[in-house]
This record gives C-alpha cells, structure tokens and sequence, in this order.
C-alpha cells in the first residue's frame, strides 16, 4: 500500500502531495490549506452544501461521472489517486465558465459565501450525461434538462433562490469540446491502496475484501467507514478520532448489484445514487424514498451499509427494507451469514454486527408486494431528518389482506416491523374499515418520545395517519385506473 509520503490527489488538474497531515484530516480542510478557499464550512455535517466540490466517479459504464460531494465530511486520505474539480478549477475571472456566468449575470451570487459551492453542485448537474431538454419541465425540473434536487443540499441565505434557479434553468448543454465534458469520455481513475499514518493513527484502504477483513480481525477497535456521512460528523462536531479507519468504499466485493428472479442484492458500499440508477425503477418503494434522504450530496456519498452499520434509530433505509422483508449479509474472515433485517437491530445504536464483520449486502426477496409506499415525517420537505418513518408493503389478493410488512423508525431505541398492526391487516378484508381499526393498533406500536423534532403524541398520530393514507392513496389510485 502506498505510504503517506505516496499519498495525493489530483485537484483541477495538478497532482498535490496531500503531505504529513492526521489522518481525521477533512477534504475541505486540506484545500483550504493548500490555497483552495473558495469551498467553505458552514455547517460541517453535510447540510449546507458550502463545501461541495466535484470528484471523477465511474459512471453506468466505462466513462466518468462528474459527482458533486461534501467536502467537509470526507477524509482527504478518500481522495488518494483521484480528481477533484473546485470551484477555481471551473473557470477564471477572464474566463467564466458557463456555470459561473449564468449565476452571475442572473444575480445567483450575493453575499459569495455558498456560491463556491452552488456552482460546483450545479456543474455536476451541468454535466450529467442523461441531461436533455424536454418539452416538458416540471415544477423542479428545466427546459434544459437541469433537475433542481441537484441543488438540494445547497443553502443559500441570501437571494431566495430564484436567480439560483434561473441561472440552473439558463444554462445550455456541456460543449463538446469542454474538458471536463471530454473526461467524461474516459474512465474515471481506480481506487489505489493507501496507508495514510500519522503518528499512531491510521487511514487505510485496501483494495481487496480480505485484506479489509484481516485489518478488522486484527484491529477490533477499527472503524469501518464508506461515504463518511455519519463518521465525518462524528469527527467535525463531536471530536471523534481513531487509531485505525477502515475505508471500504471502493471494495469491488462491495459494490455488486444483483437481479436475479428471486432477490435484488444491493452492494453495500454502494451510494444511493448508485443503488438508484442501478435499480431503475426495479423496486418502487425504493423509489419514493430516495428523493427523500437526505440531498444528492449526500446520497452521491452515503452508503446502504453505511446507513445499517451506524444503527440509527432515525434512519430512513431500515423502515422501508423492513417493509421489504430484507436481509443482511454479513462477511468476515470466517465466512458469511444472512440475518433477517427484522433481527439485525438489538439496541440503541447497536446490532449483531460483530466487530471482525462487515455487512456485505443487503437482499430483497421477490416477488415484492403491489401496494407499498414510504411515508418520512420531518420538518422541512427535504434534506431534513425524520421525525417518523414508515415503510409499508401489503399484498392483497381478492380483497383479503395476505401478508403486511411495516417498518418504522424514530419511534423506539431501534428501527422496529411493527408487528401488532400486521397481525390487525393479516388475513382481514381490505376495507376502510379494517385500516381504521388496524390504524389505532398502529398508533401504539413502539415507544414514542419528546424530542426537539416531534412529540410522542404527534409521532403516534403520524403513525395512525400513514395507515390511513396508504388505504387513502390505493383508494384513488383504484379509482382512476377503473
């Protein structure tokens, strides 16, 4: 593995020594360092999107995929061997680049503190190779093709957004003979194996499962890491450090998507940007909540292994696997097991992951159920935490409720099925009356509490309500294929 001294990155264009720095040593802070100032700190968790710069990922085939990502919340040791695009490395004061020009002319930019980062977000987007006009454009979505949830983890307090969205909405399609559109051409560069030390602490890369795992069964304090979205907060807000990091993002044995007649199986180092193109619409209550989790920064980072391995109670995957009768894989030097999701979870932030194994995938059984639908109660439409989650999967045949699986989060010490109120569905007609009753079953499940986001009352109301709705929306849905 290349040592600390081997250790670079390659930032608009030039390759830097990322030098004799610690390991919990963030992206953002490394270039600011370096000179790099325009990508900032706001909120240093991954919220405000003032630190965003663009990586090369692969992309659905051979070429590159410009991905915009948190720099606050990766470590600079992630980016061994890649390419980073800043803000500086889009265009010049005598040269904008189109991105840079359409934010400007259209007043996009006031105070400057997010700008930095709304352009290399909007670049990413600008360069997406599927964006094309469309006769069509939505509330969020361009003439030119640009979506605007590749904005959604951008924050801006200044220009209300509109000259933001007229900048987006201005722009027309990446020039062919743009470099960054020509990288995109060509494959985007192979995760290298790093050995980043600084005094006794370490950040490591291996390049193959069973090297990761021999570290893990080696180093029983170790801590595995992906997309850092939950450890990088960690590490900015509550000082969080280790003696050893794990990364196995870039784990080929990770990274797997599978369709087979009988299960999806998802990577777990896979980001839910992948998980989403990679799926294409395979599993639908998948596809209502992604848009959901948090915003593309994020999801372009965090992992489903990830979002299991830190055993959050608020996390918004494990309702909806629950409802989808997931299991996971876990791996380790000894060999694999499968573990119902339902039995993953055995207390607050904690699970039957043994410190030597690493969840290698997460299986959806298939058939899935027709009638499903995810439903995350929080403050803010997007980019915010839930403060209830529900996933829901019924199937119903010939007006009998079959077979219910429901998933909940933000009600109890760890993401539950809620059990009581499937056995209220089960085997019953599928009935407004049925769902009343089943709903206030619903209403009791888990231990609901008050917090800063909700009330026990209000997270057992929304609880009822879900029910309610699902029938509700099935309902009318019914209605307008009669």
């Amino acid at each position: 593995m290349a040592r600390s001294d081997a250790v670079a990155v390659t930032v608009n264009g030039r390759v830097r020594p990322v030098g004799d720095v610690p390991p919990h040593t963030t992206a953002l802070d490394w270039l600011r360092e370096i000179g790099l100032t325009g990508a900032k700190e706001g909120c240093a968790e991954g919220e405000c999107g003032a630190c965003s710069v663009m990586v090369a990922r692969p992309d659905d085939g051979d070429g590159t995929r410009w991905t915009a990502i948190n720099s606050c919340l990766v470590p600079v040791g992630s980016l061994d061997g890649q390419e980073v695009v800043t803000a500086e490395g889009l265009g010049t004061v005598d040269d904008l680049h189109p991105v840079q020009h359409e934010m400007a002319v259209r007043g996009g930019s006031q105070c400057g503190y997010c700008t930095p980062g709304f352009v290399c977000s909007m670049a990413a987007e600008y360069y997406r190779p599927s964006r094309v006009p469309t006769d069509s454009p939505g509330a969020e979505h361009g003439s030119n093709g640009f979506d605007l949830h590749a904005l959604s983890g951008n924050l801006c307090r200044c220009t209300g957004y509109r000259p933001i969205r007229d900048a987006a909405y201005a722009l027309g399609p990446a020039d062919a003979s743009d470099p960054l559109t020509r990288r995109t051409t060509e494959p985007a560069p192979p995760a290298v194996a790093t050995w980043q030390t600084y005094g006794d602490r370490a950040y490591v890369r291996p390049t193959d499962l069973q090297t990761a795992l021999g570290l893990l069964a080696d180093h029983p304090d170790a801590v595995p890491v992906a997309g850092c979205t939950d450890w990088g907060v960690e590490v900015n807000l509550r000082g969080a450090r280790a003696d050893l990091v794990v990364a196995l993002d870039r784990l080929p044995e990770l990274r797997e998507l599978h369709v087979s007649d009988d299960a999806v199986d998802i990577g777990a180092a896979l980001t839910l940007s992948e998980v989403e193109r990679g799926l294409a619409g395979r599993v639908p209550l998948l596809d209502e909540l992604f848009p959901q989790f948090a915003s593309l920064l994020i999801r372009n980072g965090a992992t489903i292994g990830g979002n299991l391995g830190t055993g959050s109670p608020i996390g918004d995957l494990p309702p909806a696997l629950l409802a989808l009768d997931a299991e996971v894989v876990l791996v380790s030097a000894a060999g694999e097991r499968t573990v119902a999701l339902a039995h993953y979870f055995t207390g607050y932030r904690e699970s039957v992951r043994r410190p030597d194994e690493l969840i290698r995938s997460v299986r959806i059984p298939l058939p899935l159920s027709e009638i499903t639908a995810f439903h995350k109660i929080a403050k803010r439409r997007f980019d915010d935490i839930s403060s209830v989650a529900v996933g829901l999967a019924l199937d119903v045949q010939d007006g009998v409720v079959r077979q219910a699986r429901i998933g909940l989060g933000g009600v109890a010490a760890t993401p539950i099925r809620a059990r009581a109120t499937e056995s209220a569905l089960e085997r019953r007609p599928w009935t407004a009356e049925t769902v009343r009753a089943a709903a206030e079953v619903m209403r009791t499940e888990g231990t609901p509490i008050d917090d800063q986001r909700a009330t026990a009352a209000y997270r057992q109301a929304m609880l009822r309500t879900a029910l309610l709705r699902l029938y509700a929306d099935h309902a009318a849905d019914e209605g307008r294929t009669a």
